[in-house]
């Protein structure tokens, strides 16, 4: 029985986590989990996973909880400390990040420091941090296991093969819903077109970095920190049919692939079980027949400048990587409540980071700093004063 807290329970990753433990119940058991405000969904989770110790967004939330849980016993804490405590949880064995954003930095930095093993599925950390983060793996000597489809299909081809033998890995992406849409177009695009991804169904702030490319650029820089790369060992290929998620090059010339369905219960399953295998027979096997074609292309930098803007961040290293999260959470958020345009997003990031002061990524507290002041030059550039943000 392996024993769990979540951090972002009723996110979409969150809820596969705990879909996936409905159906082990004899090898997982969740002692904590964090949330947001989505109470219903909370209280729901609650009532059937029994955690000892539930963490939401604030005081006021705590309190409402409380009162909605009077006949279940359980400790309701609240705030960044509250998802520390959870991610801490003494009982918990491995710790479910999936967080949205930069607000998983601090939790997920608890848990390795409290020796606990990661899977992994909140980017923006290693974006933000990769450094500090990895370094603290090691000093502590936890594992830290994708949660991402992409880069756990990475992790399955390179299980058991010398490093040696690398030469690169290819990140596949779907190219979302504006692959195919002329250029003058993007202009006019709404927050409902945006949000129609062809082939996942995500969170709204990562199906909107999926829309503008961002989302593979986070993840290339998170490739960066997890397998230990440089830029130029890391690769993206559009394949819109999203059945290969993702690929590693050897040096004599062999590609390895990992092909699945696309449905994050399988990189979520692995992720828990780890070394092992669950058998997920409730999900429909892919069948390469009726795929009848897989295509690839390489991406479009000048239709989607978000992706470039992410190697330029990784290539210059430092503090601009926190730079650029922050500016594109702003972005997305901005353009999620009309704030922004769609076209805004990278032009706003691109104008964030020409400003930037890049420094090295010392501190903890550095790498805030740069958070804090990205974000709000992101709100300056959407006309939003920060004390209204």
């Amino acid at each position: 029985m392996k024993t769990i807290s979540i951090l972002g329970s009723t996110g979409s990753v969150g809820v596969t986590t705990l879909d996936v433990v409905s159906r082990f119940p004899d090898r997982f058991r969740v002692a904590a989990m964090a949330a947001g405000r989505n109470l219903d969904l909370l209280v729901a989770q609650v009532e059937r996973f029994r955690p000892e110790l539930v963490s939401v967004a604030d005081g006021d939330l705590a309190a409402e909880l409380r009162n909605r849980l009077k006949s279940v016993k359980v400790d309701i804490v609240h705030s960044i400390e509250g998802a520390c405590a959870v991610a801490t949880h003494p009982q918990a064995q491995l710790v479910m990040s999936a967080l949205v954003g930069a607000l998983g930095l601090r939790p997920t930095l608890a848990a390795i420091h409290a020796g606990k093993d990661i899977a992994f599925a909140n980017k923006e950390v290693l974006v933000i941090a990769g450094e500090l983060v990895t370094r603290a793996v090691r000093e502590r000597g936890v594992r830290l296991l994708p949660v991402d489809s992409e880069h756990n299909a990475i992790f399955q081809c390179l299980e058991g093969r010398a490093r040696a033998g690398l030469k690169r890995i290819i990140l596949t992406a779907s190219g979302g819903p504006f692959r195919e849409l002329p250029k003058e177009l993007f202009e006019s695009i709404t927050v409902e077109q945006a949000l129609n991804h062809p082939t996942w169904r995500m969170g709204s702030k990562i199906t909107i970095d999926s829309a503008t490319l961002m989302n593979k650029g986070l993840e290339v820089i998170e490739a960066r920190w997890l397998f230990g790369l440089e830029p130029r060992e890391i690769s993206v290929v559009i394949h819109p049919q999203s059945v290969i998620h993702s690929m590693v090059e050897m040096i004599d010339g062999s590609v390895i692939a990992e092909m699945a369905i696309p449905d994050m219960a399988i990189p979520v399953a692995y992720a828990l079980a780890y070394p092992d295998r669950l058998p997920m027979a409730h999900l429909k096997p892919l069948s390469l027949a009726e795929c009848s074609r897989l295509t690839f292309e390489e991406p479009d930098f000048g239709r989607f400048p978000c992706l470039g803007l992410a190697f330029d961040a990784l290539k210059a290293g430092g503090t601009m990587p926190a730079c650029l999260n922050a500016a594109n959470e702003e972005l997305v958020a901005g353009f999620l409540a009309g704030r922004a345009r769609f076209l805004d997003i990278p032009r706003h990031i691109e104008s964030v980071m020409r400003m930037h002061a890049n420094e090295p990524a010392r501190t903890l507290e550095d790498l805030l700093e740069t958070d804090a002041w990205a974000r709000g030059e992101a709100r300056r550039l959407m006309g939003v004063h920060s004390e209204a943000a």
